[in-house]
């Protein structure tokens, strides 16, 4: 029997450190050597304090402030662990809302954003980031065109004119990888530190 055991034994022995160790470790050496800032976390720093990561988004409230697209995130409820409660841009409860076409949760969320939206002066048609969730719920950019929609309402808010916004919205709009992968967006963190920086 102990002939038979052996084999298997050595076996999951072998493949646990070449798949459990070596492996993730190979990945995670070239990671930190192609993308270091990636591999890292995308951390932004201010003042030697970490504020953010570049990859994955934050919930801005403040209407001085651009905000992100729609998060489905959720979190367990303090109440009843047995359910969940709706936790935006949430990185432990990555994932998106599963939510159909025909969900009456869903159109009743997007007509409010929706409303929400145009009683702030957003000019239609509406950009659909600015509805929509992403897939992951954490999505830390926008479209240029979301972006472009909410500049006159933060110029408004910071007492800034609204073409010095709009001119920060297009400078740091970052077009498709390499000119064909994606497309144009506008990563919300940073646009928001650049509004900071703006004298």
């Amino acid at each position: 029997m102990l002939r038979h055991i052996r084999p298997a034994v050595s076996l999951l022995a072998l493949l646990t450190l070449v798949t459990g160790l070596a492996y993730p470790l190979a990945v995670t050496g070239v990671a930190s050597l192609v993308f270091p800032a990636q591999a890292g976390g995308g951390l932004i720093l201010r003042d030697g304090k970490t504020i953010g990561s570049a990859l994955i988004g934050q919930n801005f409230v403040d209407p001085r402030y651009f905000h992100g697209r729609p998060s489905a995130t959720t979190a367990p409820d303090p109440a009843d662990a047995a359910k969940s409660i709706d936790a935006p841009y949430n990185a432990a409860g990555s994932g998106g809302a599963n939510l159909g076409p025909t969900s009456a949760k869903l159109i009743q969320r997007i007509k409010a954003d929706a409303d929400a939206l145009k009683a702030v002066g957003a000019a239609t048609p509406l950009p659909a980031d600015a509805l929509t969730t992403s897939a992951s719920g954490l999505d830390p950019h926008i479209s240029p065109a979301n972006a472009r929609m909410q500049a006159a309402a933060v110029a408004r808010a910071r007492g800034l004119p609204a073409e010095k916004v709009a001119a920060l919205v297009a400078a740091q709009t970052e077009g498709p990888i390499l000119g064909l992968i994606g497309e144009s967006r506008v990563n919300v963190l940073a646009l928001n530190l650049a509004l900071d920086a703006l004298k």
